[in-house]
């Protein structure tokens, strides 16, 4: 297994357009990772586990701000496209303590990252 670290910063944008508000949510979180040695078809997986803080807001509910700590837990596929250019998809789950409007949160992410 290949360990490894990282500090991931997400910020998602409020919607008071549909029928379920939703807040804009801001994380920072500091994750550990374990991945696979060898990759399996041009494809390494991956799991994570992490924690940090999260900061919430509504435009709606301006004295309603959250800030408080979250973790999170998920996993994903880095997939080779070329050379050491890789796509990267993610899957996270995340737990939101304190009086956040909506825990857990999901996310999914893609993206593209170099090998070295």
């Amino acid at each position: 297994m290949i360990v490894a670290f990282e500090f991931e910063y997400a910020a998602t944008k409020e919607d008071v357009t549909s029928t379920q508000v939703a807040p804009a949510l801001k994380t920072y979180m500091f994750n550990g990772l374990l991945q696979t040695p060898i990759p399996i078809a041009r494809t390494q997986f991956y799991g994570t586990l992490g924690a940090g803080a999260y900061h919430e807001t509504l435009s709606t509910q301006p004295l309603n701000d959250q800030t408080n700590i979250g973790t999170n837990i998920g996993g994903g596929a880095k997939i080779t496209l070329a050379g050491p250019l890789r796509l990267r998809l993610d899957y996270r789950v995340f737990t939101l303590h304190g009086n956040a409007r909506h825990t857990p949160v999901q996310r999914l992410y893609a993206g593209i990252n170099l090998k070295f």
